[in-house]
C-alpha cells in the first residue's frame, strides 16, 4: 500500500480549517491578520489549532458548541498551530510572557488584551463538555449577553 503522506496531510488540514469556518471563526493565517484582529473592541476568542487528536476531538468540538451561550464574544478568531507558523507566533505575542505556547488552546481578549486562557492541560484528557463549560464560565464573566 503506498500513501501519499501529503495528500492525507491535505485533507486533514482542510477537515480542520472548514470545522472552524463552519462554526463561524476567522482564519488568521498572516501577521498582520492577527495585529487587525487583535485591535478590534469588544471581546474576542482566539482559538489556536492543531492537527491532534485532542483539536479535533475535543477543542473544536468545544469551539463550535460553547458559542451557543446567552453571552459569547464579539469576535470567533482562528490560527493554526504548525501551519500558519508565523500567524501563530504573532498571535502568542500578543497573549505576552507569562503565556505558555500550547496548541490546541484558547485565549479570550477584550480590548486587545489577554484576560482568560484555557491552555491544552486543560483540553487533553478532559471531555468537549467540561472544555465548553469553561469556555462559557469565561463567557459569563467577560462577554456581554447577545
Amino acid at each position: 500500500m503506498n500513501m501519499n503522506f501529503n495528500l492525507y496531510m491535505d485533507d486533514i488540514l482542510r477537515q480542520a480549517r472548514s470545522e472552524m469556518e463552519a462554526s463561524g471563526y476567522e482564519q488568521l493565517q498572516t501577521p498582520e491578520q492577527v495585529d487587525e484582529a487583535f485591535t478590534r473592541q469588544g471581546t474576542t476568542l482566539v482559538m489556536v489549532n492543531s492537527v491532534c487528536g485532542c483539536a479535533g476531538g475535543i477543542a473544536r468540538p468545544a469551539a463550535a458548541h460553547s458559542i451557543h451561550y446567552d453571552k459569547r464574544p464579539d469576535h470567533l478568531v482562528t490560527v493554526f498551530a504548525g501551519q500558519d507558523k508565523e500567524a501563530t507566533a504573532q498571535a502568542r505575542m500578543h497573549f505576552g510572557d507569562d503565556h505558555l505556547p500550547s496548541s490546541p488552546s484558547f485565549a479570550l481578549l477584550k480590548d486587545g488584551k489577554l484576560v482568560a486562557e484555557i491552555g491544552r492541560h486543560e483540553i487533553e484528557g478532559h471531555d468537549p463538555m467540561s472544555v465548553v463549560a469553561n469556555l462559557q464560565s469565561q463567557f459569563e464573566e467577560y462577554c456581554e449577553e447577545v
